[in-house]
């Protein structure tokens, strides 16, 4: 009997050094997973698809059959063999991962547009380094059969005009069924897809292929309207197409001098927004930016390439919205767009994902925590509670 209490009073400060190691290592896990997991959930949650005209009076079911839910977004720039460090990609694909599933499982879109620049060294890849992107790309962005992704080329996925090949868009094209001049209709709404770095104007092969197919997309869709008085002898052949006026999606900006009249928590940087735009590197030409307005009068415009945020009008009435980078390696506050589009009407907004900032400050939080509840508990730090106590004794024993 006196053996077995000596043997409990033994056992109980290994107990409870186990008991405390246990909290710790839940208190840790739990910090993990709402910082790694949870908090993608939590941020995008609290997103909400915008609505658009008429919308208020219809039915769910007359709303889901006429209303196409977007998501748009722009510049992930998966990481390759040549600059990429493991540990960066590691952080920056589980984060893309993380947001891309979430907002997918949350928001069910119809349709998901990633405007160029996929991959930050497709310009540079070699067959298997190229494989081994796309392999690690369909996994982050995989996708359920009820949602259509549609991909388009950036001059980091085929290289900049001085850089791109017809061996570079060719193997581009094969892996996400591009190509400049593409047409996709869904629910009578018209997507004009554009590969931006073929419209240099210079006569390159891979930018009179281009051109061609945009002016031949071009006439069917005036055809379509008719508009520019197209003669009927010019249109009898012609395929005709959903009346609505189309939307551009391309990788490099129309042409604008700078980010100077950009607003908004996610613009350019204010030292960065008087910086003058190169045109046929930072944003297209005035030449093709005319030739794209002039061909299709679209409604809407959304690139991206810039990394930050900006709404310009053209010609007075023409919106592009260009799309921040969903990259965490690009910006502290990445996000993606969520569209409600009809064929008349369209309704746009902003889904911002987890400010890194602010994981790393949880992060920080915890760490001190941490640090307290472990010093408290050898002893070395005597916890508020018994400090105060001792305080309060000491004052009634004077």
């Amino acid at each position: 009997m006196l053996n077995s209490s000596s043997t409990t009073v033994k056992n109980l400060p290994l107990k409870r050094r186990l008991c405390f190691l246990l909290k710790l290592v839940c208190f840790v896990s739990s910090v993990l997973i709402f910082c790694e997991f949870l908090i993608y959930y939590v941020v995008i949650f609290q997103c909400r698809w915008p609505d658009v005209k008429g919308r208020a009076h219809m039915s769910e079911k007359e709303t889901s059959a006429s209303v196409l839910k977007a998501i748009v977004l722009a510049d992930a720039h998966l990481l390759g063999e040549i600059k990429g460090h493991w540990l960066d990609k590691l952080r920056r694909e589980w984060q893309m991962e993380r947001s891309f599933q979430a907002a997918l499982w949350l928001l069910q879109p119809d349709i998901v547009f990633i405007l160029g620049d996929v991959f930050d060294e497709g310009k540079w890849s070699s067959p298997q380094a190229w494989a081994d992107d796309v392999r690690r790309f369909r996994k982050m962005f995989r996708y359920p059969v009820s949602t259509e992704l549609v991909v388009i080329a950036g001059n980091h996925d085929i290289g900049f005009h001085y850089e791109m090949t017809t061996y570079k868009v060719k193997r581009f094209e094969k892996v996400f069924n591009f190509t400049s001049g593409k047409l996709i209709t869904r629910k009578g709404i018209n997507f004009v897809l554009v590969n931006s770095v073929a419209m240099d104007g210079d006569g390159c092969a891979v930018c009179r292929t281009s051109e061609a197919k945009l002016v031949a997309l071009s006439h069917k869709l005036n055809c379509s309207q008719q508009k520019l008085n197209h003669s009927n002898k010019r249109c009898s052949d012609v395929e005709k197409l959903p009346t609505s006026e189309p939307i551009l999606l391309q990788h490099y900006p129309l042409y604008r001098k700078s980010d100077a009249e950009c607003t908004g928590e996610d613009s350019a940087l204010p030292e960065e927004k008087n910086i003058p735009f190169k045109e046929k590197y930072d944003v297209l030409s005035q030449e093709a930016s005319q030739k794209l307005l002039w061909w299709f009068q679209p409604r809407l415009i959304l690139s991206g390439h810039t990394h930050s945020a900006c709404e310009v009008l053209h010609a007075g009435k023409i919106p592009e919205i260009s799309v921040p980078s969903f990259s965490w390696r690009n910006r502290n506050n990445p996000s993606f767009i969520m569209g409600s589009i009809t064929p008349t009407d369209f309704s746009l907004q902003k889904c911002f994902l987890p400010f890194e900032s602010r994981v790393f400050t949880i992060y920080c939080a915890a760490g001190a925590l941490l640090v307290i509840l472990v010093l408290a508990h050898v002893q070395l730090l005597t916890p508020p509670f018994y400090f105060a106590q001792r305080l309060i004794s000491k004052h009634k024993a004077v």
